[in-house]
């Protein structure tokens, strides 16, 4: 049938809570969709369910007895509201909020709530001034705690995904469903289970050496890494005639001698007409081809990192200013002509596209073919097809951007078609022994647009036409997306994908988007989430990151090599007066049982019995 949960907990001495939970799909093929109508009357119990369930859970049970009261199935209910007040009356609690049960927040967040309006009331004569106030201070903290409760929501929903994993490695991904919860406060809570989980991550994948989880290899295709960690392709703007130039050998050499696995360049571009701005490179002629090989040959001979090209192409995003100069703007003077699957602009304000004919897209798949070309022989390790975030074939896959009467417009299945023709052609060009990857849009953020079930079949697709990655993303298709922001906010879509389809077939899944610690990155490996992680902005603070997060961590190995002339920085600095002898200021040592960080309460072996 599939696999069915308990949530129990005790409410008294006698007796507990206990909340039987599946998929829609288990629950029908167990029969629970047969239910009693009388049970639909208010205060009825589906009965027949009820012993359904005894039957099912009568080992769990153990003899005892379960009672209905008001027992029926139900979907659960996230209660949000756009206003908490309204005149002098206001809302605490379940009634302005609810958050899912399985991070027991509920009469936390009601007793904080009540607390935060009688201060508020108290701080503030006026009703008005003081009700305003409490919303204001309580909303940005329940929002958070529903993205956390979302998160333990949808992992019990889709528990039937994590059912094969390891039994440690499923442990350590039901402590941190909701990604509040990340490895190192696992480990100073219990550093035997952390040392457990990181053992078994390395047995789980071949691999002789224990160390944390980010610097572990890991083989992309034919590629070997030195660890998992990615540099995010991220948009420089600072290219003249699509050339890159000193900035960029600066910018993806400063980046590969900080110790990331993979370095990826910024969205190159196939034509002049596929540029995003005047600022974007390109690789549509040998010059552009040739400094490419400098940055390559940098990155090769002054570290041992690789280094990744990301193609793509506009479309209807093109033609704009720089970044800072206006986002998503058009230019003021010299536009060029902008394509898309249908002639349907960005957003208010930017260009219209005209709808691309076929012939013209037979000739931008010969332009990907011939800058794929220049790109082997400017030396890249690894090609990323850019289809996402709106360009142009992300703009095909999307319903919201694609909508085209002829074979290449509806139903999905006729979405893909041009990019995977586009893919396809690619591979045939690229070198046989280097991988190619895919960064996908997982979800539109608009109710008519893909969502995450959509990426999936999208990822299917792909993997199915031979890609060695599918690179995880999100959004930016249209300028009605509404993003739930967050911290690694993407990371459930790339986690679905990777259990749904890209493990099973060996194909590497990356996550990315506001990973912004070494402890996320760690968390995330460790509960099988992804093999890889992305990280784009945490390096534009830090170029050296990756090897600031192994002396953070104390790392010494392969996975993170100091480069030599810099290996007497390998160590943290210390702090101020961190080698201080400190004076004795108590007259009695303190207890050790007496900690301010709460461990795992572990049981003493029984004693043995006498004979």
């Amino acid at each position: 049938m599939g696999v069915m949960q308990v949530h129990g907990y005790p409410y008294s001495d006698t007796g507990s809570t206990f909340i039987v939970e599946m998929h829609e799909d288990v629950w029908r093929r167990a029969g629970f969709d047969a239910t009693d109508r009388a049970a639909a009357a208010p205060g009825a119990s589906d009965e027949r369910a009820v012993e359904r369930v005894r039957e099912l859970f009568a080992d769990a049970l153990d003899g005892h007895r379960l009672f209905a009261n008001n027992s029926k199935w139900l979907n659960f209910t996230t209660v949000r509201n756009e206003r908490w007040h309204h005149g002098n009356l206001v809302l605490i609690g379940d009634a302005a909020h609810t958050a899912h049960f399985s991070i027991g927040s509920g009469t936390k967040l009601a007793m904080e709530d009540a607390l935060a309006l009688a201060a508020c009331l108290h701080e503030h004569p006026d009703t008005e001034g003081a009700l305003t106030a409490y919303e204001t201070e309580r909303r940005p903290v329940v929002e958070s705690t529903q993205r956390a409760a979302q998160g333990s929501l949808e992992w019990f929903e889709n528990i039937g995904m994590y059912a094969h994993q390891e039994p440690t490695q499923f442990c350590f991904n039901l402590l941190t469903r909701s990604r509040r919860i990340t490895y190192d406060n696992l480990r100073t809570r219990d550093p035997d289970f952390a040392d457990q989980v990181d053992t078994a991550f390395a047995t789980a994948q071949g691999l002789d050496t224990v160390a944390p989880a980010m610097f572990q290899p890991y083989r992309l295709g034919r590629l070997e890494l030195k660890n998992r960690v990615i540099v995010s392709p991220m948009d420089m703007y600072s290219a003249v005639d699509g050339v890159p130039g000193d900035f960029h050998l600066v910018h993806l050499g400063s980046k590969a001698m900080g110790g990331a696995g993979l370095v990826m360049t910024e969205m190159v571009c196939v034509s002049p007409e596929g540029r995003i701005t005047p600022g974007c490179t390109g690789l549509w002629n040998g010059e552009q081809r040739d400094s490419w090989r400098r940055i390559v040959s940098y990155v090769h001979e002054r570290s041992t990192a690789r280094i990744g090209l990301q193609l793509g192409h506009s479309g209807r995003k093109g033609s704009t200013r720089l970044m800072w100069e206006g986002m998503d703007e058009p230019l003021p003077e010299g536009n060029w002509e902008t394509v898309g699957p249908s002639a349907l602009p960005y957003g208010p304000g930017c260009a219209v596209p005209r709808e691309v004919t076929r012939a013209e897209m037979d000739r931008i798949a010969a332009e990907f073919v011939a800058a794929a070309r220049r790109g082997a022989e400017a030396g890249f390790d690894l090609l990323e097809l850019h289809c996402a975030h709106g360009y142009l074939l992300s703009s095909f896959l999307s319903p919201v951007a694609n909508h085209r009467t002829d074979e290449y417009g509806d139903p999905l299945e006729n979405r893909l078609r041009f990019p995977l023709e586009v893919f396809d052609a690619v591979r045939e060009a690229w070198p046989e022994d280097r991988p190619m990857a895919v960064r996908i849009s997982a979800t539109d953020w608009v109710p008519d647009g893909n969502t995450e079930h959509d990426a999936v079949e999208i990822a299917r697709a792909f993997i199915a036409h031979g890609a060695d990655a599918i690179d995880v993303s999100s959004g930016q298709v249209t300028k009605d997306e509404r993003p739930a922001f967050g911290r690694s906010y993407q990371t459930p879509f790339a986690d679905r994908i990777r259990h749904e389809v890209a493990a099973a077939t060996g194909t590497a899944v990356i996550a990315v988007g506001a990973i912004a610690s070494y402890d996320d990155v760690n968390s995330l490996l460790l509960a099988g989430r992804a093999d890889l992680c992305a990280v784009g902005r945490t390096h534009l603070y830090d170029p050296h990151w990756t090897l600031h997060a192994a002396a953070e961590q104390e790392y010494r190995g392969p996975g993170a090599e100091w480069p030599v002339p810099f290996g007497a920085g390998r160590r943290k600095p210390p702090a101020a007066r961190t080698d201080a002898v400190r004076p004795r200021l108590s007259l009695l040592r303190s207890d050790p049982a007496d900690q301010a960080v709460h461990l795992r309460w572990i049981p003493a072996p029984e004693p043995a019995p006498v004979p």
